[in-house]
């Protein structure tokens, strides 16, 4: 996603800043796993063999339940071994607050000791919005651990040159200016107001995204720390130049209509890794794995067994 305080995110839902996590938020079991001093948490599904298909959720700042919203991933897991995980901050995992910091590094060091947990050589990575960025910083570091890499609705890889185009789709709703209240005032009202309008803006179905509204007010999501403290970090890197060494098959999906990351971002990311495939979901804003959840299944299958 991009930096809320440019334009909020390319996460996913909301609920209230900071709010404490609800119930059982996902249908899996939350799985301890430490990464360094931290104890973050995991959740599989589907037959435990072969190369997991591990997915990386939106924000930064958001948990990983978002995924089990539809139907998509649940029929993957019908005859491969699937795997989310709450990242640092998010969900049950460790918290971030205020006097904390966390970088990239951090983050691409968590999912290393995921890796490890789950005791595979490799993984076929799937990264949404924020999860996407982060999947190509792991990838740049770690590219040998790769046997697929998926991105949807990807961020780019130098995090400021990300398509972002709600205020040309959107000139109506402003988001912007009570994020930045919030985030000034330390007002979570201001923030929720924020999180509220931006997810009115990430579908291409209205039906579907009210919907998905209906689900992420039951849940914790969004941990606005991660963002504002990665925010520092994001402004300095740049894995631009390492796309060129990606040696893995890699597909680029985006939705026609996705104004979070427009579909731009999508093929400027395509056409820098060689070889890569490119695929756009025609009735799909920014989460095609919820709008158009057979054909995403359908494209993933086909791509994972190559």
């Amino acid at each position: 996603m991009a930096v809320l305080h440019r334009a909020l995110s390319i996460g996913s839902f909301v609920v209230l800043a900071g709010a404490s996590p609800v119930g059982a938020q996902t249908p899996l079991p939350a799985k301890p796993f430490r990464a360094g001093p931290h104890q973050l948490y995991y959740f599989e599904t589907g037959p435990r063999r072969g190369t997991p298909l591990v997915l990386l959720s939106g924000g930064p700042g958001f948990n990983s339940d978002y995924f089990w919203f539809g139907p998509a991933f649940h029929e993957l897991a019908r005859d491969r071994w699937v795997v989310t995980y709450d990242q640092r901050g998010t969900g049950r995992s460790a918290p971030v607050g205020p006097a904390d910091t966390v970088t990239i590094a951090d983050f691409v060091a968590d999912l290393e000791a995921l890796r490890t947990t789950l005791g595979v050589a490799k993984i076929d990575l799937l990264g949404h919005s924020w999860g996407g960025y982060l999947a190509q910083a792991y990838a740049a570091t770690h590219g040998d651990r790769i046997a697929h890499l998926i991105l949807v609705g990807s961020a780019a890889p130098k995090f400021s040159e990300s398509n972002i185009s709600f205020d040309l789709a959107f000139p109506d709703r402003d988001m912007s200016t009570p994020f930045a209240q919030g985030v000034a005032n330390g007002d979570s009202a201001l923030v929720a107001k924020a999180l509220g309008i931006y997810v009115t803006m990430i579908f291409y179905d209205d039906a579907k995204g009210e919907r998905w509204r209906e689900l992420g007010a039951r849940i914790n999501n969004f941990n606005l720390w991660v963002q504002l403290h990665l925010a520092r970090d994001l402004a300095r890197q740049d894995y631009t130049p390492a796309l060129r060494g990606f040696r893995f098959p890699t597909l680029v999906t985006t939705g026609r209509y996705d104004m979070n990351v427009a579909p731009l971002t999508a093929w400027r990311i395509h056409q820098a890794i060689a070889g890569s495939e490119f695929r756009a979901f025609e009735r799909s804003s920014h989460i095609p794995f919820y709008e158009e959840p057979e054909a995403f299944t359908a494209a993933l299958r086909a791509f994972l067994s190559r």
